[in-house]
């Protein structure tokens, strides 16, 4: 029996191992700097590093007392974390023969990439990103560092007074380093100095107000985040890994290598990437991908609109179900996160609702939890021809588990291979929603979205591959050019089919136009040192020998 994974968690930044906004930290504001000075940048990572949250664990109310001697750290107000940019790292002076170990494409950062990406569509990023994104040949408008501020909220729904009190000493201590570190303004929204993020807020009776874990398009997001060793405490991980991890051949769930998501630990192919030099700089650490999305909500809520009269009449359903049901064919998902493998037909999934409204009257938390647990824990074995969840929706692109097993519908279960394929293309998604989307009072010309910040080992094998060739491409899910249905590009003929079930005698349905309904709106490559790194970096002795 392998030993548990212990990761060093007070040496890894905070956001690495944990979903804020899914952990009490509902409000977030993102700022980016520029350096013009090494001095100047090193001194002011130096004031800011008592200000970054680790991931050591905070105690929980529902948890017992730690043990005597366990290390952790009091549940902040606000959660702090600092990325770079390639160009940032140059700009402190991080030596060249250390840089020239990261890897091409965050050399390259994502604007000279947005062709690979996919992101030159509709429009030119030139066009359609935010300003503050661009620097168009000005090295004062380089993007350098990211610092993610994510907040407690307060019963009305405004972040805590310490959000305003954090980015006001922050802005004190740029202030200080008189010109030589700026803060990039440029952001669309309320306040060009930065991106200020929010979840959707709820109303509870007495009027106090709640987060809600949905994004604009009404789905309920971030379920389906993988789990990797080290991540949660040894008791906890036999409940968390499922559904989350690896899908072992004989159909067990594992937890993921460390080394998909973080440096110098072994990855899932038992290597440990190689990296920038010393090895105390890469450990650790990772990257992400910060993407701001746009969503043409009016866009989306129309054409489901009309292709629901369509399909309620080929179906011969009520305009209800009709689009509830399309909704879900093209997520994989009904819109509260109940996966059409477990729930296949609208009837079916009114059933779950109301056995959760039950058990929940009655306190009933064992129903409960097996409902929760069924979110995730799900294959597509039993769902060869995609016709209870289509080969072409978001949910079997982005986490195609073991679909790609070449011997998927073998009847020997030892031919079986799991999710092996899938395995080394894995992200951990973090961000929070932006901007507002009432019903009926929605244009697209609006701030509304969701900031992602795709978070891997590996840019280019898990990032970049998933966004172009599983969400830009049909070719693995057997469904020609056809891109995804939400987040890809879609052209004037863009198209959707949505698999006919053998058993129902109804033919398949091919939603037609879709209009585009996620659009970039700015993005780069970061770099998320180790809090040794972090330190290396501030006293500028970074020694690649």
């Amino acid at each position: 029996m392998s030993m548990a994974v212990q990761l060093d968690l007070a040496d890894i930044q905070g956001n690495v191992l944990t979903a804020y906004g899914r952990l009490g930290f509902p409000k977030g504001r993102f700022l980016l700097l520029n350096i013009a000075d090494a001095r100047a940048g090193r001194t002011l990572l130096d004031m800011l590093r008592p200000y970054v949250t680790t991931a050591l664990r905070w105690p929980s109310s529902k948890d017992k007392e730690p043990p005597p001697g366990t290390v952790f750290q009091r549940r902040p107000q606000v959660a702090v974390n600092v990325a770079f940019t390639f160009w940032g790292l140059l700009a402190l002076g991080v030596p060249i023969r250390t840089l020239r170990g990261m890897p091409d494409e965050f050399i390259d950062g994502m604007p000279a990439r947005a062709d690979i990406l996919c992101d030159n569509f509709p429009k030119h990023i030139e066009e359609a990103w935010d300003p503050v994104w661009l620097w168009r040949d000005d090295p004062r408008r380089r993007v350098h560092v990211l610092l993610t501020l994510n907040a407690q909220m307060n019963d009305d729904g405004t972040p805590v007074e310490r959000l305003d009190e954090v980015t006001r000493e922050i802005l004190g201590f740029i202030h200080a380093m008189q010109g030589k570190v700026t803060l990039l303004s440029g952001h669309r929204g309320a306040d060009e100095r930065w991106q200020d993020l929010s979840a959707l807020l709820g109303s509870l009776p007495d009027g106090t107000k709640t987060p809600l874990p949905t994004e604009h398009f009404g789905f309920v997001d971030a379920i389906g985040d993988p789990v990797f060793e080290g991540q949660h405490e040894p008791d906890k991980m036999a409940a968390r890994v499922v559904g989350q991890g690896k899908l072992l051949p004989d159909q067990s769930w594992a937890p993921l290598a460390a080394g998909e998501f973080l440096l110098g630990h072994p990855d899932e192919s038992q290597e440990i990437a190689g990296g920038p030099m010393p090895l105390d700089f890469a450990r650790n650490g990772t990257f992400i991908a910060y993407r701001k999305l746009h969503q043409n909500v009016a866009a989306f809520r129309d054409a489901m609109d009309r292709m629901a009269v369509t399909f309620a009449k080929v179906m011969q359903v009520g305009q209800e179900e009709a689009c509830e049901t399309l909704k879900a064919k093209i997520a994989g998902r009904w819109s509260d996160g109940v996966p059409l493998i477990s729930a296949p037909t609208y009837p079916e999934w009114r059933a779950v609702q109301a056995r959760r409204v039950a058990a929940a009257k009655a306190g009933d938390r064992a129903t409960l939890a097996a409902l929760d647990r069924a979110l995730v824990d799900f294959t597509f074995r039993d769902d060869p021809l995609g016709a209870k969840c289509p080969f072409g929706s978001h949910l079997r692109r982005s986490n195609t588990r073991d679909m790609m097993d070449p011997l998927l519908t073998s009847p020997d279960p030892k031919k079986w291979g799991g999710s092996v394929l899938n395995n080394r293309r894995r992200l951990l998604r973090r961000g929070l929603p932006y901007g507002e989307a009432a019903p009926g009072a929605t244009v697209d010309d609006q701030e509304h979205g969701i900031v992602m910040l795709a978070t891997c080992a590996s840019l280019f094998r898990q990032f970049e591959f998933v966004q172009q060739q599983w969400m830009q491409y049909g070719l693995d899910f057997n469904t020609g050019n056809d891109t995804c249905p939400i987040v890809g590009n879609h052209g004037e003929d863009a198209k959707f089919v949505i698999a006919a079930d053998p058993a129902s005698g109804k033919p398949p349905f091919i939603c037609d136009r879709l209009p585009q309904f996620v659009e970039t709106r700015g993005g780069e490559y970061f770099f998320v040192p180790s809090m040794t790194a972090l330190r290396m970096i501030a006293a500028g002795i970074v020694d690649p020998t």
